[in-house]
């Protein structure tokens, strides 16, 4: 393992390990008359899940086998519940202090009110994060028509499929991936669009888990550019995969698709303004006629439009997923985190996603299909 990875994941296990010692010593705290037992239990439970999630992603990078599957899944849907858990403590450990000194306690016996505190704050995180397993699984359709200066005829009225962030992978795996492409097959699209993360970047069975998308047959076919996920390694098995599948890879690429320029861009090309613009120099847009570029993620916006542009495709943001971190994205992509809004001459669709990352649930934003009319 390089050195940056393994200190980057170092830091993370410390900050869990950290946050699951806050949220198991404020249960102990605040529930008095736990047996010694159950807090020895507590603390044991305590150390393996604040090392379940990283465990089980190194083991998901290595072996991808039914167990490793289910480890991950338990782990992952953890540190969703656990997010709850954390920020339910937060407000345990504030709201303790103001209740005493404000004496607008209820119960200010110590006894009886410590335990109502946690039972409340705890209780609505787990029914928060109920909600979002829930929330997850409820894939909802988009429809959004879209104006392109310049647009041939033979495109007016044509139909697109936008399926961004589908991360198959140990949570999302075949039976999701056929869920998505029935629901897709149901807009008899002309053509699909898959703007980065169809993988969630761990091991597997590559060539299972994208078969599905084969029956998929829009007649100006498929096209597919690299998100963070497939770029975590080598993309090259990831590439070749989604090849085999019949999809068409853009790596910093441009085709003609019956007179509208369709370009898609490596993930790590749009890094930076001076990578991002190297890139799209090479491929020699004509500017009278529409285009449509695949971007993972909702970045570059002046070079794209300098570059000339009319429509870019974009996910990567999953709309924070889950809270706060809804606010976090927000912060860093302003009004692109999601939908469709224009950047000066250049109109930027950023999607939600279908998949999840990480813990497989989502509270604050919805996993969607995006269904694109052209006029």
């Amino acid at each position: 393992m390089k050195a940056w990875p393994a200190l980057a994941l170092c830091v993370i296990q410390v900050i869990l390990f950290l946050a699951h010692w806050l949220v198991f010593s404020t249960w102990i705290a605040f529930w008095p008359g736990l047996a010694p037992a159950a807090v020895a239990d507590l603390h044991a439970a305590m150390l393996v899940l604040a090392f379940s999630f990283v465990v089980a992603s190194l083991l998901s990078f290595r072996f991808s086998n039914l167990a490793v599957r289910l480890i991950y899944w338990l782990a992952a849907v953890w540190l969703g519940l656990f997010n709850f858990f954390f920020w339910a403590s937060l407000a345990v450990r504030i709201t303790w202090p103001v209740a005493r000194f404000t004496r607008l306690a209820m119960y200010p016996d110590p006894v009886v009110f410590r335990p109502l505190l946690v039972a409340t704050f705890y209780g609505m995180a787990a029914i928060i994060g109920l909600y979002g397993l829930v929330n997850a699984r409820v894939i909802r359709i988009r429809r959004i028509a879209v104006q392109l200066p310049n647009l041939p005829a033979s495109w007016r009225g044509r139909r697109a499929v936008l399926l961004s962030d589908l991360h198959l992978g140990p949570i999302n795996g075949v039976r999701f991936s056929r869920r998505l492409v029935t629901k897709a097959q149901s807009f008899q699209p002309d053509i699909v669009f898959l703007p980065g993360d169809l993988f969630d970047g761990t091991k597997g069975d590559l060539d299972r888990l994208v078969a599905p998308l084969k029956q998929l047959t829009p007649p100006l076919g498929i096209y597919f550019s690299t998100g963070n996920h497939e770029e975590f390694t080598d993309p090259t098995h990831y590439i070749k995969a989604i090849a085999r599948a019949g999809i068409h890879v853009l790596g910093n690429e441009l085709v003609m698709v019956d007179g509208v320029q369709v370009a898609g861009v490596f993930y790590h090309s749009s890094s930076s303004p001076l990578h991002m613009k190297a890139a799209l120099d090479g491929m020699h847009l004509d500017r009278a006629r529409p285009s449509i570029l695949l971007n993972h993620a909702p970045t570059r916006l002046p070079t794209v439009e300098q570059a000339g542009f009319s429509l870019q495709l974009s996910g990567h943001t999953h709309g924070g997923q889950f809270l706060p971190y809804t606010w976090i994205t927000n912060s860093i992509y302003g009004r692109f985190t999601k939908g469709l809004h224009s950047f000066g001459a250049l109109q930027v669709y950023t999607s939600t996603g279908a998949g999840t990352w990480g813990p497989p649930l989502r509270a604050g934003t919805r996993p969607e299909i995006v269904f694109i009319t052209f006029a």
